[in-house]
């Protein structure tokens, strides 16, 4: 699979999509401080570690938070003490940006300890995928943009240097990429603008009707989609709630991104693609299938969450491009 990385800096902070508004954090300058922090599972210590080392060769000065490291029936703290990390790294000012160690279990038990307007609060950069999924969607409500990227573990695991590490470093100075995906059989054509959300889905769609829900906001969407572990019958049931929700019509476009770790062939379908082509294929929207996004570590681009995109899907491939 073919993949171009176009930079382009973005230069105005504030981004409007249909009526909700959305303001993207500062990029970061050398010598930066990039707070470390463990809102969900326990990371190893080897992890971080070496996570701090890749951040301080990319110019920045790494400050773990005190629980980080902390064990409590394997989330990394108490869901208070987790809480307290998070609310620091969000309210301290010459804190730049946030980068969780790890997904795994537990983000969904901070968001309940902070008020849906604290991530709005002091715009800055969250960084993390998997779990993490649950801090971006609270952040695009409260109306701040951010990253869903790799983690410590990622980052050191090729030093920074591998082509996805590049491309989140680059993002994280305002070089914004423009992707290139080549063309998949389930494909449909089409282009479409909105903002960008989404990440693991049995992550956010857990968080259905509440206050920290980003697929509740109103504006036109653009919606990717990613998870690890869940058989197929899981994310039908899934994407049905998106449907039954009433929820389709503002959704403009589908990334389909990396489904990982799961059983195949089910009810008929031959696998995941397979069976959200079944239901996709009745929209008239745009779908990209094979979107480099997901559970690898060197196939999970960095997407801004929040930010809004064009998407266009044709015979020849498909391309995501961040606009102002």
């Amino acid at each position: 699979m073919k993949r171009l990385l176009l930079p382009a800096l973005l230069l105005f902070p504030l981004v409007s999509a249909a009526q909700h508004t959305m303001r993207m954090p500062r990029f970061l300058r050398p010598g930066d401080k990039i707070a470390v922090i463990s809102p969900s599972s326990t990371p190893d210590t080897l992890t971080v570690k070496r996570g701090c080392q890749t951040l301080r060769e990319w110019g920045y000065e790494p400050v773990v938070g005190r629980h980080a490291l902390s064990h409590y029936h394997g989330f990394a703290g108490t869901a208070d003490e987790r809480a307290a990390d998070l609310l620091w790294a969000l309210r301290d000012t010459t804190i730049s940006a946030i980068i969780c160690t790890r997904g795994g279990d537990g983000a969904m038990q901070v968001l309940q300890r902070i008020a849906p307007d604290e991530m709005g609060r002091n715009a800055k950069w969250i960084i993390g995928f998997s779990d993490a999924t649950a801090l971006h969607s609270a952040a695009v409500v409260a109306g701040t943009m951010s990253i869903h990227g790799s983690m410590c573990h990622a980052i050191s695991s090729m030093g920074g240097r591998d082509t996805v590490s590049v491309t989140l470093r680059r993002m994280l100075e305002g070089q914004l990429p423009t992707y290139h995906v080549a063309r998949h059989e389930h494909d449909q054509q089409g282009h479409a603008t909105g903002m960008l959300v989404g990440g693991n889905m049995s992550v956010f769609s857990a968080l259905a009707g509440s206050a920290y829900d980003f697929l509740s906001v109103d504006a036109d969407l653009i919606l990717f989609i990613e998870d690890k572990g869940e058989g197929m019958t899981k994310i039908d049931r899934l994407f049905h709630q998106i449907e039954i929700r009433g929820l389709m019509p503002k959704v403009k476009g589908v990334i389909v991104g990396r489904f990982s770790d799961y059983k195949h062939p089910e009810n008929g379908f031959s696998d995941m693609y397979d069976m959200l082509h079944e239901y996709l294929r009745h929209y008239r929207i745009p779908v990209c299938y094979g979107f480099p996004v997901g559970h690898a570590r060197l196939n999970n681009f960095p997407l801004i969450e929040g930010c809004q995109v064009r998407l266009s899907v044709g015979s020849q491939g498909s391309t995501l491009q961040f606009i102002k």
